[in-house]
This record gives C-alpha cells, structure tokens and sequence, in this order.
C-alpha cells in the first residue's frame, strides 16, 4: 500500500493545480451546467453517477476520513 501511495504522490500536486485553475475559471450555476450537460446527452446520468462517486472518495481522502 505504501509504494501504492508513493507512487501518487507526484502526480497528486498536478491534480490539486488543475483543480484549482478549473475552479478559477469557473463560471455560472454548477447544478445548472450538470443539467444542461444530463439533457444535451453530453454526460450520461451513468457518467454523472461515477463522477460523484469518485468526487466523494477524492474528498475523503483529501479529509483523511
């Protein structure tokens, strides 16, 4: 698990950074955007689905929960 971890680390920073800028340059209603992209068929409810998941695990690693 340790070298599992480790092997993260460098790319972890890279993460945060592009988070960050995104979350800068964001604009508009974040709820709104989602539904836009769910009607248009750009984003599937299956893909949405996945990504929250993955946004939950990401923020509780992120808050050592």
């Amino acid at each position: 698990m340790n070298n599992l971890f480790r092997s993260m680390q460098p790319a972890q920073p890279n993460i945060i950074q592009q988070f960050n800028q995104f979350r800068q340059n964001f604009r508009g209603d974040p709820q709104q955007q989602i539904q836009q992209m769910l009607n248009s068929g750009k984003v599937t409810q299956a893909q949405y689905n996945a990504a929250v998941q993955k946004a939950q695990q990401l923020q509780r690693l992120l808050m050592g929960k």
